[in-house]
């Protein structure tokens, strides 16, 4: 299990979190709805993992900006 570092969120002027929010869990509803419970603990794990690689990728895109 890898740990990462808290990002601060940045606020966003007219973004309606809540409908994001909403869209998100949908779209996971719709793809998951009937897989058995291997598929959906094999969905979570692969999204878990694209998370890691994208907090990763921003991690390295601010250490490049600070140079």
């Amino acid at each position: 299990m890898t740990t990462s570092r808290m990002i601060k969120p940045q606020v966003i002027p007219g973004w309606d979190v809540m409908k994001w929010k909403d869209e998100i869990q949908l779209q996971i509803y719709e793809e998951t709805k009937n897989m058995t419970s291997a598929e959906s603990i094999e969905y979570f794990r692969q999204a878990s993992e694209r998370a890691d690689r994208r907090r990763a990728e921003y991690a390295e895109r601010q250490e490049i900006n600070k140079k």
